[in-house]
């Protein structure tokens, strides 16, 4: 597919889903990155659920201090903080150790680049892309990669192979828009080609 026609198809989709971006619910981005870890495998309103108490309770002066308060805080009641979330164990194991990470090897500060994203625990390249605002990638859950598809925007089902075809085809500064716009398709589970016009 050339970029004319990814082009046509991101348009399209703008007018469907004009509001269209990452629900999660924060204020700095050790927040965020703590959103992520949490939504795996859950719904961002069950997360926001979750860091609604969550977050002011290790809230601290500032983005550092609050880091330092999940580096020390007692394993058990995180755990019982993140209870009500899928695999809230082995997420609230990687929440601290990511938090002690930071602490150690960061200078406090969540990590700027992709490596630096992905040796934190419970952080893969999706996870990494959505941090970094898809400065360097875009993000491919379950709605991406089905849609890319079926879009013919790739003929691949390898999340990696994905995310390098639709960084070819949509230029850097769409690739933000290019994740929520697809990801808000494809939860509406509407037809493919609703109101998109031809696109092949």
């Amino acid at each position: 597919m050339n970029k004319l026609k990814a082009l046509r198809i991101l348009n399209k989709l703008e007018k469907l889903y004009p509001d269209a971006k990452i629900s999660l619910e924060y204020s700095n981005d050790f927040e965020f990155l703590v959103a992520v870890i949490l939504s795996a495998q859950t719904t961002d309103s069950q997360v926001n659920k979750v860091t609604k108490n969550l977050f002011p309770k290790y809230r601290g002066k500032n983005e550092r201090q609050e880091i330092e308060n999940f580096a020390n805080a007692d394993f058990k009641k995180l755990e019982e903080d993140v209870k009500s979330i899928g695999l809230f164990r082995t997420k609230a194991k990687n929440i601290k150790r990511t938090a002690d990470i930071i602490l150690k090897n960061h200078d406090g500060k969540v990590p700027e680049t992709m490596s630096g994203l992905l040796a934190l625990p419970g952080v893969g390249r999706k996870t990494a892309n959505v941090v970094l605002k898809n400065s360097f990638g875009i993000a491919v859950d379950t709605h991406v990669r089905r849609l890319a598809k079926e879009f013919g925007l790739t003929k691949s089902t390898n999340p990696a192979i994905i995310e390098r075809d639709l960084m070819r085809v949509f230029d850097k500064k769409d690739w933000p828009r290019v994740t929520a716009l697809l990801i808000a398709h494809g939860r509406k589970k509407l037809p493919l080609n609703l109101n998109l016009g031809k696109i092949n």
